[in-house]
């Protein structure tokens, strides 16, 4: 009868804080989404620095709060945009792009501090977004849609990367999460 958990103060601060970690980071998430995106040529989706911060995100919070943030900010972005039909896909996608990040990051003792992991953990995640977003095209447009959206999916990966690595890992070696 009623919960048996004990919950001792250290416990609620701790959850407290990733909550409040959690939080920050979606948000930063958004914001990097949504003020700074250059719509592609084609017309299906932006240019943006979401995915820097996602990898940030995963680097700095591991793989199950990075999953969070990443899913809640750009989920928030697909929402409030003209991209909401996306949304559904975007926080599954966006959610298991920054888990496995975070994990690979995490790997081996590494705890997201090495800068060649960290580069071999953005490029398996990417490559997981990448394939998530072209089964997600096939369901809301077509065949044809989807291959042609896979050079402004890997470019939005690399210019993601290009801002990531480098801030990712110095955060990590200074900033204690």
């Amino acid at each position: 009868m009623g919960n048996n958990k004990v919950t001792t103060k250290g416990s609620v601060n701790n959850t407290a804080l990733s909550l409040v970690q959690v939080a920050i980071m979606a948000a930063i998430i958004y914001i990097a989404t949504s003020i700074i995106h250059v719509p592609f040529i084609s017309g299906e989706g932006v240019l943006h620095l979401g995915d820097s911060a996602i990898f940030v995100a995963a680097v700095l919070l591991g793989r199950k709060k990075g999953a969070v943030a990443g899913a809640i900010g750009m989920t928030l972005f697909d929402i409030l945009s003209p991209y909401i039909v996306w949304a559904p896909f975007t926080f599954i996608i966006k959610g298991l792009m920054a888990y496995i990040a975070g994990a690979l990051a995490y790997r081996n003792g590494y705890e997201g501090k090495n800068f060649m992991n960290n580069f071999f953990a953005f490029i398996i995640s990417g490559v997981v977004m990448i394939i998530g977003y072209f089964f997600a095209g096939c369901i809301i447009y077509d065949l044809p849609n989807a291959i042609a959206a896979i050079p402004s999916n890997t470019l939005q990966i690399a210019a993601g990367m290009v801002i990531a690595l480098p801030l990712a890992t110095q955060l990590k070696k200074h900033i204690k999460f």
